[in-house]
Formats: structure tokens, sequence, C-alpha cells
């Protein structure tokens, strides 16, 4: 019975592999080859290095494991090995003309798939055990490259609405009056991270150990700051009173002539929004998504703050007097009601807009909808360990230069709606589809 419950267990990942997979083909199918070799955003490499680099990862995860194949192209393999996240303003300056043809590439991953996919049909993936048992580094593959999926779709994001192809739905947009309360959360404890003894969830090394954490009372904004509230901000001279924002905060906006949030566009008719494929009405009552450093200028303005990791985790998932629920809303699954779309949903929708996810303690929106900026700098659990097949997927990044963001965004598949999941960024990175809210 063991042995065949591993076998469709594994049956369920390779599955998943699959739709994933159709998953970053379809968005590399929506822009115009010529715009692969562009570099929508200055911080990160050309699109054509994702084209290749989502194969090359599976390869050099898998391909010690298993038994038959050999390397065949060492040069790509290492040339799309690594992405960047550069921290001391030096930006990469390589041009199209040092990138392989899209020809090379696409050759590349067919090869590629096909001898995985042949591996993986065989059964011919060799069980190390603990962090390296296969259903691990299957599902390391799985959503390292629906992580993917995400970034590509923020990148996408950056490109002129004209150098992206095919039909998508129309953006929603839903303008209301909201009552702009904060909820009152009461002091106590919740549980973040997981355990190792625990092995029916995946989780990334950062997510380990779980431990529990004692939170003092606070009070948090009932739905994330929206864009008619950060309007207040900028019109009130905002970006222009340093006294508002840290000197490493200030003086990266300075140089970067920052004005406003990055989808913002100002024309004579008033302001605008760059929704991924049109230019829009300005949607009020969406959220503001901005950098960690525009989000913590806001709340200083407003003489609040951001919450910390741990009180953002007990106003989501936290109750009166009972243990932490596995989403906001309760422990049901992700669905429709609760704003969870797959990766159908494109932009994002007003804060109130799935009252049906409100979180216990009556908190809305704290997935689905923009991932949320907290004040916690991205350290590691007590008894966190690198594994083995990625030791620098947390690691490299312990560096006190990142921020934990928390929830997830409409562009987040589902696996990674666990509670126990964190992302992480620079506090002047744009572009992530990231919100906040304020507590005090």
């Amino acid at each position: 019975m063991l042995a065949s419950n591993i076998a469709q267990g594994r049956e369920i990942l390779l599955k998943r592999l699959v739709r994933a997979r159709a998953e970053t083909d379809q968005l590399f199918g929506l822009v115009d080859p010529g715009s692969l070799y562009e570099r929508p955003i200055a911080e990160r490499h050309r699109l054509v290095f994702y084209l290749g680099h989502l194969e090359a990862f599976d390869w050099n995860l898998l391909n010690s494991r298993l038994s038959g194949p050999k390397p065949f192209d060492s040069e790509l393999n290492r040339l799309f090995a690594f992405g960047i996240d550069p921290v001391d303003g030096a930006l990469p300056s390589d041009q199209p003309a040092d990138w392989p043809s899209l020809r090379s590439v696409h050759e590349y991953n067919l090869r590629i798939r096909s001898t995985i996919d042949e591996a993986l049909a065989a059964d011919d993936l060799q069980d190390r055990g603990g962090t390296e048992r296969p259903e691990t580094l299957l599902n390391v593959a799985i959503e390292h490259r629906l992580m993917h999926a995400e970034t590509l779709s923020y990148m996408l994001h950056q490109l002129p609405i004209e150098s992206l192809t095919g039909v998508q739905q129309p953006t929603s947009r839903i303008d209301t009056a909201l009552h702009r309360d904060s909820v009152y959360i009461p002091g106590g404890k919740t549980l973040l991270g997981l355990s190792h003894q625990d092995d029916s969830e995946f989780g990334w090394d950062n997510e380990f150990e779980r431990h529990e954490v004692e939170v003092a009372e606070f009070s948090i904004d009932r739905y994330k700051v929206t864009n008619a509230q950060y309007l207040e901000f900028v019109r009130a001279g905002g970006y222009q009173s340093c006294e508002l924002w840290t000197e490493a905060d200030w003086n990266w906006k300075e140089q970067g002539g920052i004005e406003h949030p990055l989808a913002w566009r100002y024309g004579g008719d008033g302001w605008k929004y760059r929704a991924t494929f049109e230019i829009i009405p300005f949607p009020l009552d969406w959220p503001v998504y901005t950098s960690h450093a525009e989000a913590r200028a806001y709340a200083t303005w407003k003489g609040k703050r951001l919450p910390t990791e741990a009180e953002w985790h007990r106003a989501a998932y936290g109750a009166p007097g009972r243990e932490d629920s596995k989403f906001p809303w309760g422990h049901q699954a992700p669905a429709n009601e609760y704003g969870y779309l797959g990766m159908r949903r494109w932009d994002p929708v007003a804060v109130n807009a799935y009252p049906d996810a409100t979180s216990k303690f009556g908190v809305e929106g704290m997935l689905c909808n923009g991932w949320e900026w907290t004040e916690s700098v991205f350290t590691p659990f007590p008894g966190f360990q690198s594994y083995p097949c990625y030791p620098g997927y947390s690691a490299s990044f312990f560096d006190g230069q990142h921020y934990v963001l928390k929830g997830s965004s409409q562009r987040t598949e589902r696996c990674m709606l666990r509670r126990s999941f964190r992302n992480w960024f620079q506090p002047h990175y744009r572009y992530v589809y990231a919100g906040f809210r304020c507590v005090e």
C-alpha cells in the first residue's frame, strides 16, 4: 500500500510539472519574439534568459539523480543557471547579441524536456531520502517554475503594450465607498513555519522550523491601502518630504526621480493606470502597488508603521481563542469566492471585492490581490537548514537587505498560498505585485 501511495503521489507531481510548463509556455507566447531580447526591468536579465533558465534549472536539479542522461551542453547549462539580484546598484550591461538565437534556446529546451520526461516516465530518479527525495525535488522544480511565472507576469507588465500579443480578459473595476477603519487584534500566540516532522506538505527551506511567537495587541487596516488613499499622500507632498523617508530610501527616490507608484500615469486629463494590456481610468479602490520604501514612507506619514511578519500572520490566520486556520477564511480550499482565480486574472480588483475571504478577526483581502510588505527583515527561522539540492535559495538573501512579504498576488499559483510561504525583496524593488496595510 505504501509503494502504491508513493507512486500515486509522484504521478500527481508529474502532471503538475506538465501544467506548470504549459503556464510558462503560454506566457512566453504572449511576447513578440523580437521583444524576448528586451530587458523590461533593469535589475533583471533579458527575457531570453528566463526562456532557457526554466529548463536549465530542471536539468541542473535532476541530472545527477538520473542514471542514464549525461550533460550535453555545459555552456548553456552555465549561461542559464542563475538569475541576478543586484544590491549595490551595479546593473547588468550585456547586449542582445551576447545571447544565443531563439532557435538554439528552443532546441536546448526541447532536448532537456524530452530527456527528463523519458527518465521520469521510467521512474529513474534516485531516492536519497530526507530533503533529497524525488517528491521534494519535483516540488522544487514545480514551484520554482511557478514563481518565475509570476516574475514573468510583472516583467511583461513593463514591456510596451504593443509588444504583447493575444486576447486577454477585460480588466474589471469596482469603485465603491470604503470604511477606512482598522481592526483590533488582541495579543496572543501565532505559529510560524512548517515542521520537519510533518512531511504531508512541501515547503522551502526558509519555512522551517515551526515555532510559536507571542504577539502583542495591535490594530491593522481592514483593507490594503488603495490608490485613492495613496493619492492623498502624493497630493500632500509625500514624495517631497524627506522627513518621511529613511536616508537610503530618500537617496534612491531622488536619484531615480520617483514621484508616484510605478503603474500610475499622469496626463492632461488626470491620472490613468497601466494595467497589463491597456491603459485604463484610474482604479481608486484597487490596492496600490509600491516598493517597501514607498510603503514605509506612507505609513510614517499616517503616524503608523508596517506590520511585522508575526503580526500579519496573526491578523490573517488567527482567531479569538482558537488555533490558526489554514487560510484567512478558514480551512476551505482556495476558490473563486475567496478571490483565487488561478492565474487567469492579470490585474488586481477592489480591496473589498471578496468579503467571503475575510479573516476571523475581520481583516479583508489578505490573499490573491497583491503581496503585502512587512517591516520584518528576511532572516532564517530557528533550526534553519539549506536544502542540499538548492543551497542558495534562501541563504544567499539573509543579508539584511531584503524584507519579508506575506500573502499572494493575482498571479500566484495555489500551491504557494500556504500560510507558511515567505516571499522577500529589496526595499527599492518596485515591480512585484505588492501592496501593504498599516498597523499601530
